[in-house]
């Protein structure tokens, strides 16, 4: 799959932009500020229907604009071109077009367009909080598996019902409460049940990605495989329907759900000791981009394309050794690399735009 154009309207500081790309490598030059990951984040948008940066969609429609255009031609593996107009607006009441014709769900567009985003605030992945494990996870099984975006937002439905009847409540647990709840926690127990499954699949997947990509990007012997990752909720074991009954009262209690794939993590090691706590910087942001990698490798081997790769302001953080394996381990395919400076020989630009104020200049 290759982005073959892309158009920005009152995207950003973009007030309006358009780049034809490479199905190589496209170096992305600028100075900070100018616009360098507003016209990536432009292009992950069209993949994810997000921002990478986790920014809500008004903050990428630019200052004094109603809505903001991203517009791309994507040529498929097999030929087959397609045209995909985004609309953002601030009333939340996006549009999108693929062909011209508008979808009846936006989700429809997942799997259209596969982008992998390497970025500085990947390291949030070791060091944060256990919601940002549980994100990386669920977008690694959309990626590759588009229909689970739909069991993802019924779970967080269902648990936003759930906790209004546990507000609602006011810390009481009466006959009307306890009867509603038994609605939801059957379909919390469900469908959050289905969840864990297919996380605890993905990660029996990734855990060998993720080792051999740490291996390489860290340089170390290939029998060597210091990285564990772990995902056993407690919940999972007992059965969620069994865990929601025995927390009931403290759930009624605290007005919130307690128990549930909400609260889950993935355990990451290194050579046996908590990745978060144990690990050094570079240890944590090499484990950061083997995770991102893995994701990369594993989509490009079971849907045999790579997704578009994304290396937003990375090669900076890195020294050089890790820089030359970072690039060197990538599988074929369309590369965009953004830098504030000269990139490094290895990275072989085959096309290269300056960007300066929301103005876009090939080379």
């Amino acid at each position: 799959m290759i982005i073959q154009h892309l158009e920005l309207t009152d995207f950003r500081n973009y007030v309006s932009a358009q780049i034809t790309l490479t199905d190589g490598v496209t170096a992305v030059i600028g100075d900070n500020g100018q616009g360098k990951t507003n016209l990536v984040e432009a292009l992950s948008y069209l993949a994810t229907l997000k921002s990478f940066r986790g920014v809500p969609t008004e903050a990428m429609i630019r200052t004094g604009a109603d809505t903001a255009v991203i517009r791309a031609t994507i040529t498929h593996v097999d030929g087959r071109e397609v045209l995909i107009e985004a609309e953002l607006t601030r009333t939340g009441r996006n549009k999108v077009l693929v062909n011209k014709q508008k979808l009846a769900k936006s989700r429809d567009l997942l799997g259209v367009v596969r982008t992998t985003v390497f970025s500085p605030q990947d390291l949030n992945l070791v060091q944060d909080a256990p919601s940002v494990r549980r994100n990386f996870l669920d977008d690694a099984l959309v990626a590759l598996w588009p229909k689970h975006d739909a069991l993802c937002s019924e779970v967080e439905r269902v648990l936003k019902q759930r906790n209004a009847l546990l507000k609602q409540s006011g810390g009481r647990l009466s006959p009307d409460i306890a009867t509603t709840l038994d609605v939801w926690d059957e379909k919390l127990a469900t469908h959050g049940t289905q969840l864990g499954d297919v996380r605890a699949q993905m990660l029996e997947m990734l855990l060998p990605q993720v080792q051999e990509a740490y291996v390489e990007l860290a340089e170390l012997n290939e029998d060597q495989t210091p990285v564990g990752m772990v995902y056993a909720p407690e919940w999972r074991t007992q059965g969620l329907a069994r865990c929601l009954s025995e927390c009931r009262n403290d759930d009624v209690r605290r007005g919130s759900s307690t128990v549930g794939p909400h609260r889950d993590d993935i355990e990451l090691s290194i050579n046996g000791l908590p990745a978060r706590t144990h690990a050094s910087q570079g240890e944590q942001r090499t484990l950061a981009l083997a995770l991102r990698l893995a994701v990369h490798r594993l989509i490009t081997t079971e849907i045999g394309s790579p997704p578009v790769l994304i290396l937003d302001d990375v090669l900076s953080e890195l020294d050089p050794h890790r820089s030359a394996a970072l690039l060197r381990h990538f599988p074929l395919g369309q590369v965009l690399i953004t830098s504030a400076g000269v990139l490094p020989k290895t990275a072989h630009p085959d096309f290269s735009v300056h960007i300066a104020g929301g103005t876009i200049r090939e080379d």
